[in-house]
């Protein structure tokens, strides 16, 4: 069939107008500002000649950064380059937004980017990092940490991230394999740990919230020489909390976390710096969070787990180093190295209604998985002169070989009545194997990047790169194996140019690949899916200014998709998949009080081709069409300096709820507040998400109803020193 060609659908909704007012306003205050008070020299203060592609060593701000606007960042180019010459949407999150917020959760985060939807299956007790990019799923191969992956498994064990353990938080959009090798076509997310800095502030911190959340928190360091030169720092976190689910007798569902982050900083020579890096994350949480959907097709209150049974315990236990060597000049050598362990011991329930339409029968499930992971990158980077042009060039290789394991085994329990559901009864533990894979995967890649400066205008980003990866399944159960072997080379180029007074109008093209792994219904071995984007926008971000200010319209496809047969269940390699939008998004310090955040998307999701009829022409089910969030923060001076208030609203449109697009969710919007107070050393703070305790459901999909997030309150204090 031909593909859909109209155009993106910018309906004016009631968010729609007040976003882009608000965005238009607060343009129209800065550029009408003549004179400017710098709130924050460590960001806005940038030399002249920021522009210029040299590449000094990146040094992160620890919590003395105070500002909500970042001017620079090393996740677009993996060299540290000025965000208004990155040729692609890049947004970097704050801790200092993360703390106004009163945000816990990475997803809480990386929900106020534009292009960005978390949490497809609504609210989760568990806590996963699950994000969707530009559409596209993420949780496969989204997630870094320092510029390194981190490999998930095959099922349900994915990455979870412990928010107060980092600094800040990169989102780049779009394909990115010139940079990072295989990954959707989406773009990735970078988490950027805590590690020893001289300008850090030891603090500790208490909270206490809705579902009698406990939390302890500290974050310290210093240095153990006179010179400085070597440095310690030391993140610790203990949680236990209830969740909003919870069974029909009462009994809410539970999680607890215990996290440990040490690292280390030794200043070789002026020259030369490593960096050790430990991190212990361990999570016991209750599983089994969806809701059973009656035989009438409503939702119910019954839980198809069992509290005495349904249980997810993951931990995670990464450990590495960072070095970096100044040659003479101003080239230098960066190499990274990671080696992480994940586990995940799974006990949860399966479950499906018999024909009387009151008999849940259940299935008991234990899954037990875990992945090895070593991920190693070494680059050299420096800058040469030809002519007119200056060149910022990047050569580098990186390696990573995961190995990851599944084992299931499943056996029939005791069935609930859904009219009287009984709880607490004892569940065996399965006995009867049902999985047994092991999947070996090793990639290696080569990449080049010059980054171009003629004039000070013209900036041309030109990126290529090379993968090989191959990838060993054995299906010990069935006792099968395979093995496959698939290499790409992709390209990324990119021109921006340098108005002035911060403006800079860019255009892009980027290319991204991921392996399919498994043969289709002619026995034929998965080619990877491409995925190619053009991005066009522009960006504001003046140097003497604490503003940033973006606005980018993408097309991106995705070919080579895997899709099924309805009837058959053959598989075929013929789906493709395009994704175009809109995305704005505003960051600003208005005046010495005054602080805004601001994004907004409109997405054009459609199926182009699939072996499943149904689905070819429309939307793929749980992206919103249209999402956008605004939020204002307060700071009182004179009598009442030290108070602080803060608001906003979120808003999520429309979810189609099935394949042939004839059944959606309707939009929703959300209010979230918060207040804070700081004297001395000590700072105080209420936040409140869901403020009027909106009820609507994330998403109707499968058969299931997937309910959003209800009001939660959190109470914070926290002790410098």
């Amino acid at each position: 069939m031909t593909a859909s060609h109209r155009d993106t659908d910018f309906r004016l909704t009631p968010l729609n107008l007040a976003l882009r007012a608000a965005l238009a306003g607060a343009a129209g205050l800065l550029l009408a500002q003549g004179a400017w008070a710098q709130t924050q020299p460590a960001e806005a203060a940038v030399p002249a000649d920021e522009a210029k592609p040299t590449l000094p060593t990146v040094r992160v701000q620890g919590n003395r950064d105070k500002s909500i606007v970042v001017k620079r960042s090393s996740a677009g180019t993996k060299t540290d380059t000025a965000l208004i010459e990155v040729p692609q949407s890049l947004h970097v999150i704050t801790a200092k937004e993360i703390e106004d917020m009163g945000i816990t959760t990475l997803t809480e985060a990386v929900r106020q980017t534009p292009g960005v939807t978390v949490n497809p299956y609504g609210s989760d007790s568990r806590a996963p990092d699950w994000v969707i990019l530009r559409g596209f799923d993420g949780w496969y191969t989204s997630s870094y940490r320092d510029g390194l992956i981190q490999t998930v498994g095959l099922t349900f064990l994915g990455v979870q991230t412990e928010l107060y353990g980092l600094e800040r938080l990169e989102i780049l959009l779009g394909p990115s394999s010139v940079l990072f090798g295989k990954g959707d076509v989406g773009g990735v997310v970078n988490r950027v740990s805590k590690v020893p800095d001289a300008g850090m502030v030891s603090e500790v911190e208490v909270q206490v919230g809705s579902y009698d959340r406990k939390q302890v928190a500290a974050d310290v360091g210093g240095a153990l020489t006179e010179d400085g030169r070597l440095r310690w720092r030391l993140v610790g976190l203990k949680l236990d909390t209830g969740t909003q689910e919870k069974y029909p007798d009462g009994e809410r569902m539970k999680r607890e976390r215990d996290y440990l982050a040490p690292s280390l900083r030794w200043d070789l020579t002026p020259q030369s710096s490593l960096i050790l890096q430990y991190e212990h994350l361990q999570d016991d949480a209750s599983d089994d969070v969806q809701y059973v959907t009656g035989a009438d097709g409503n939702p119910t209150s019954v839980k198809e787990g069992d509290p005495s049974y349904s249980r997810i315990k993951t931990g995670s236990d990464a450990g590495g180093y960072q070095f970096e060597h100044h040659f003479d000049g101003d080239w230098r050598l960066s190499h990274k190295l990671r080696y992480a362990r994940r586990t995940m011991d799974k006990h949860h329930i399966l479950s499906f209604l018999d024909d009387d339409g009151t008999t849940l029968e259940r299935q008991a499930r234990h899954d037990v998985e875990s992945v090895k992971e070593t991920t190693v990158d070494t680059s050299v980077q420096g800058s040469a002169t030809t002519g007119p042009l200056t060149h910022g060039l990047l050569f580098g290789v990186d390696w990573d070989r995961s190995r990851a394991k599944w084992q299931r085994w499943a056996d029939m329990t005791t069935p609930l009545d859904m009219n009287d559901p009984v709880y607490g009864v004892t569940i065996a533990n399965p006995t009867t194997p049902a999985a047994d894979t092991l999947v070996t995967t090793t990639q290696l890649g080569f990449y080049a990047q010059d980054q171009l400066k003629w004039d000070d205008h013209w900036r041309v980003t030109v990126g290529l790169r090379h993968d090989r990866v191959k990838t060993d399944s054995d299906d010990r159960l069935y006792e099968a194996q395979a093995s496959q072997k698939d290499s790409a080379t992709t390209g990324r180029v990119g021109l921006n140019y340098l108005v002035g007074n911060g403006w800079s109008p860019y255009v892009s093209y980027a290319e991204s690949f991921v392996p399919n792994i498994g043969v289709d219904f002619t026995g034929a071995t998965f080619v990877p899916s491409d995925g190619r984007q053009v991005e066009v926008g522009v960006k504001y971000i003046p140097q003497d200014k604490p503003f940033s200010f973006t606005a980018a319209f993408f097309n991106l496809k995705k070919t080579n998709v895997v899709s099924y047969d309805p009837v058959s269940f053959d598989a075929h390699q013929i789906g493709n998949v395009r994704s175009r939008g809109l995305e704005l998004s505003a960051k600003a310090e208005l005046t010495r009080q005054w602080r805004l955040t601001a994004a907004y998307t409109s997405f054009d999701l459609k199926v182009l081709s699939s072996a499943n009829p149904d689905e070819v022409g429309h939307t793929p089910i749980l992206v919103p069409e249209q999402t956008g969030n605004l939020w204002l923060d307060y700071s009182f001076d004179g009598a009442a300096t030290g108070l602080g208030v803060s608001g906003g609203v979120r808003y999520v449109g429309k979810r189609w709820n099935n394949e042939t697009n004839t059944s959606s969710q309707p939009a929703y919007t959300l209010a979230d507040a918060s207040v804070r107070y700081t004297t001395g050393p000590w700072r105080f703070s209420l936040s409140v998400s869901n403020l009027f305790n909106k009820h609507y459901y994330s998403a109707v999909a499968y058969g299931s109803y997937f309910r959003g997030e209800d009001r939660a309150v959190l109470l914070s204090a926290k002790y410098h020193f």
